[in-house]
């Protein structure tokens, strides 16, 4: 006998580098769990209109700007689900409209919850590590921690291919490449990769719907136009810049802590500080409202 196959709308609502977490009773369906807004699509309902509907049936909110953030498909003991997830920021002004029991939890604090093991590729891909090493080299993968990130900043060539097939998957899934050099790869490399960088010339070429569904986008921004615009479009985290004086980029104004604070404040992805910034100054950014560092001759040193 075949398995019920069943569609399922869930909404990623986000706030100040925080994400909207209910719980599912016992009764439901892999109950006793945390979960992300959503229901079932019902019969002429496209996911979209589904996941507005049960965010404003269960959440008790109105959105109506969405991104598609991924499909996923899951197979358990008794069902098959199809996941349509969507992305959207919740306005301040509609906080106080949001019911009980749904709560914010900070990214970082997503993977201590009890999720259902469909929701578990969202949260870990929700939970960003909070240190980036910038580099030209790529042989730093080989003794990265698992929570660090690597931006492999390379022009793109055929080279740069073949260095990275010498890497597991696993491996590159630490990874992030310039969208340039991700669509030379092949799709193996492409689905794995950690994220896709967009320098803010790339990002200001691109609207919604341009991003590539289930690919996590990180942009360069260097100023408020293009953190919104960047978040507008569907990106997943900014690296905003440059945040301090560096000797890689002498000509640029430094941003300075308080207008860091005021850019990422204005956004509701997370914001990795870049520039100037040392590992130690990771309390004194998330004092300013980044979610974590980046960096590249005073990163050198991490492991």
């Amino acid at each position: 006998m075949s398995k019920p196959n069943i569609h399922v709308a869930i909404a990623l609502l986000f706030h100040q580098n925080k994400v909207l977490v209910g719980w599912r009773e016992a009764k439901q369906h892999q109950g006793n769990k945390h979960e992300f807004p959503g229901g079932k699509v019902e019969v002429g309902e496209t996911p979209a209109d589904a996941c507005r509907r049960e965010v404003f049936e269960e959440v008790g909110i109105g959105i109506q700007q969405w991104h598609a953030f991924d499909i996923i498909c899951h197979e358990y003991d008794d069902v098959i689900v199809n996941l349509h997830i969507f992305q959207a920021a919740v306005p301040a002004a509609l906080l106080k409209d949001i019911q009980l029991p749904w709560t914010w939890f900070s990214r970082p604090q997503l993977l201590e919850l009890n999720f259902p093991q469909a929701n578990r590729g969202i949260v870990q891909r929700l939970a960003w590590q909070q240190a980036i090493k910038v580099s030209d080299d790529l042989k730093h993968l080989a003794n990265l921690p698992k929570q660090k990130l690597l931006y492999w900043r390379v022009e793109p060539n055929a080279a740069c291919k073949v260095e990275l097939s010498e890497y597991c998957i696993e491996q590159l899934g630490q990874v992030i490449v310039n969208w340039e050099l991700w669509k030379q790869l092949n799709t193996i490399q492409q689905h794995a990769i950690a994220a896709i960088h967009l320098k803010q010339s790339q990002l200001m070429q691109l609207q919604k719907g341009d991003l590539k569904v289930g690919q996590r986008y990180i942009a360069a921004c260097h100023d408020i136009v293009s953190a919104q615009h960047a978040q507008q479009i569907g990106c997943e985290a900014i690296l905003l810049s440059p945040v301090l004086a560096t000797t890689t980029h002498q000509d640029a104004t430094p941003l300075g802590w308080e207008k860091f604070q005021q850019i990422a404040e204005f956004v509701d992805i997370p914001v990795f500080a870049l520039g100037g910034v040392v590992p130690t100054d990771l309390e004194q950014a998330q004092k300013h409202h980044a979610y974590g560092l980046a960096g590249i001759r005073q990163f050198e040193s991490i492991q």
